[in-house]
């Protein structure tokens, strides 16, 4: 019997490393259970360092982070993958950058998830994520764009919530009070008419998983390793 052959998936990762060994494991889970037994997934990770990304994030220096996943993207090109995923929600902002730079195709984390909740007949979800991915067009754009219409917290809520993200979930740290304070937000969303959220940083679905939430959880992490999974068997992922 033959094997299935996979393509071969280059990553982007370390915006935190915790969230790229989610992407390890759950894109090795998929495989395995696609193809069962031995099978692991087909990867190349360049993984960066992610203090100096965050820095040049604060002081809105998106060109020059551009030309770093840029030159990403084209090292592992040079290193033989046939798509990339770039594992963080936020440096999708300068996902235009890798395309012009590599030209290979790549799996969007927010046309993944506009698909996967298009599927479930929603049209009004919530967006939790860092300040950047809540306020800016990058992302919600490729929402609205799916035809969701998309809610985001207040001004204070959003700061705390990137707070979160930056001061303890990329330094590991999974606080009781910050999970409570995330369920409160997602209630106050639900309140508004969210019929769902998305946990559209790949942080946060360490801390919250559906448990503690009223409203469908769409852990943008998980989908995204999903449509990863389709793109190394060759299967349409439909989020170029």
């Amino acid at each position: 019997m033959s094997v299935q052959k996979q393509r071969t998936l280059g990553i982007i990762g370390g915006m935190s490393w915790e969230s790229t060994e989610s992407y390890y494991r759950l894109i090795n889970e998929g495989i395995k259970t696609k193809l069962g037994k031995l099978h692991s997934a087909d990867l190349l990770i360049h993984s960066v360092d992610f203090a100096p990304i965050g820095k040049l994030q604060v002081e809105g220096a998106w060109t020059e982070l551009g030309a770093m996943m840029a030159s990403s993207g084209k090292r592992l090109q040079a290193a033989g993958v046939q798509g990339l995923l770039l594992a963080t929600n936020t440096m999708h902002k300068v996902v235009n950058d890798i395309e012009a730079a590599t030209n290979l195709p790549i799996i969007h984390i927010a046309d993944a998830t506009a698909k996967v909740i298009k599927k479930q007949n929603l049209t009004k979800v919530a967006l939790l994520g860092t300040q950047f991915t809540m306020t800016q067009n990058f992302y919600k754009q490729r929402l609205f764009d799916a035809g969701l219409q998309v809610l985001v917290p207040d001004t204070d809520t959003q700061a705390e919530v990137h707070r979160i993200i930056y001061d303890e979930l990329c330094q590991g740290q999974l606080l009781d009070s910050s999970q409570q304070y995330y369920r409160q937000v997602i209630k106050a969303l639900e309140a508004q008419g969210a019929e769902g959220v998305i946990l559209g940083c790949t942080e946060i679905g360490l801390l919250i998983s559906q448990d503690d939430s009223p409203i469908p959880v769409f852990d943008a992490t998980a989908i995204h390793a999903a449509a990863a999974v389709a793109f190394l068997l060759n299967e349409d992922t439909g989020s170029h």
